[in-house]
């Protein structure tokens, strides 16, 4: 973790560090990140917050100025090489490591032949996803989820995929981020859902199975998480910042949820602007 600092800083944006508290009830807390510098938002809930794009952009992998960011924060000759912004990794079903024409074989080795996991989450209601093993509850933090229940296990990127298409016949992949940030979120009993659906897709899950091998999804008996935020207050309609267009975004922080800052002005996704070089105070 970078070092955490008080006065103004200055730097490139990375997505925001969220960590689960030690007790449970407790927020998420909250780390915003400017190049080397880390700064703890939770404890600036209701305080003045100034955000200022300098102008500049740097690609998040290779380091060199950008004059646009492609895939939240790589410039475009990175963007047209590396596995992880091909078109597979929003849709993993499409995988084609197989077919020897992956763009970085040993980067597709190391992450996406390993566990992942297919969950239910609430963040604007009922969704389904998956990650990678290793990024619970990372990812759910990230999506500003109430409720996440992981429901299955599987070897590879590609099957989480194929079963991913298989439930979403059944139940919504995305996020409706107006009414995560708005808080009007219900309260689910996601192992009711997850029982409902596991019984209405047996047979596609059985078919997979057959494809795959019988070990290799494998169903999971978990308890939901539920992920309280750091808000005061929601607001009642989203106007959303942009850098590009408003290089100058203050206000009066209200809350942090997902990878969005909520301030009396209007929210901004923090994520989107990966590799922007930000004055911070």
């Amino acid at each position: 973790m970078p070092r955490v600092i008080e006065a103004a800083v200055q730097g490139c944006l990375s997505k925001m560090a969220a960590a689960l508290p030690d007790r449970q009830h407790e927020q998420v807390t909250y780390h915003l990140r400017a190049g080397e510098h880390c700064v703890a938002l939770n404890e600036r809930i209701g305080e003045p917050l100034s955000l200022r794009w300098t102008g500049a952009i740097a690609c998040t992998h290779c380091g060199r100025a950008t004059k646009k960011s492609f895939a939240q924060g790589h410039c475009y000759p990175c963007f047209k090489r590396l596995a992880q912004c091909d078109t597979c990794i929003m849709k993993p079903e499409t995988c084609h490591f197989f077919q020897g024409t992956c763009r970085e074989p040993e980067w597709g080795e190391k992450h996406c032949f390993q566990p992942h996991i297919v969950y239910l989450a609430n963040s604007s209601g009922l969704k389904v996803g998956i990650t990678r093993k290793t990024q619970m509850p990372t990812r759910w933090l990230d999506q500003g989820a109430i409720q996440a229940l992981p429901i299955l296990e599987v070897d590879t990127r590609q099957q989480s995929g194929f079963v991913e298409m298989l439930f979403k016949e059944q139940v919504a992949d995305r996020t409706n981020w107006r009414a995560m940030l708005k808080g009007d979120v219900t309260v689910m009993d996601l192992a009711a859902e997850r029982d409902r659906l596991l019984s209405l897709l047996a047979g596609g899950l059985n078919q997979l199975r057959e494809t795959h091998g019988a070990d290799a999804i494998r169903t999971l008996e978990q308890p939901a998480q539920e992920f309280h935020y750091p808000v005061s207050v929601f607001p009642k309609k989203v106007v959303s910042h942009n850098f590009d267009k408003q290089p100058v975004v203050e206000g009066v922080l209200q809350g942090v949820k997902g990878q969005y800052l909520l301030l009396d002005s209007g929210v901004i996704n923090l994520r989107k602007f990966t590799g922007y070089e930000i004055q911070v105070s």
